[in-house]
């Protein structure tokens, strides 16, 4: 994960596992679709930032950032929990 370093501004990571514990909650919420997650937690993401950064372009942009090591941090559990962890 030593990529988020380069892109990701230390500011703005604890807005990570802020997002995948939303994500996980909208997950069990009944009738949610899952497509719509990822754009929820870019709207939170993107929000989350503003919040901490203030509004800025840096801030709208680690937003997108965030969002997406969110996703993407998410989706790497689940592929890996979904094979059992071997792999095939």
């Amino acid at each position: 994960m030593e990529f988020l370093y380069e892109y990701i501004i230390e500011q703005a990571l604890i807005v990570v596992p802020v997002l995948l514990v939303i994500g996980q909650v909208l997950k069990n919420t009944p009738k949610m679709q899952d497509w719509l997650i990822p754009y929820i937690l870019l709207v939170f993401g993107v929000a989350f930032t503003i919040g901490v950064m203030g509004i800025t372009m840096q801030s709208i942009v680690q937003g997108v950032l965030v969002s997406g090591a969110a996703v993407f941090s998410n989706q790497l559990y689940k592929q890996y929990s979904d094979k059992g962890g071997n792999g095939k």
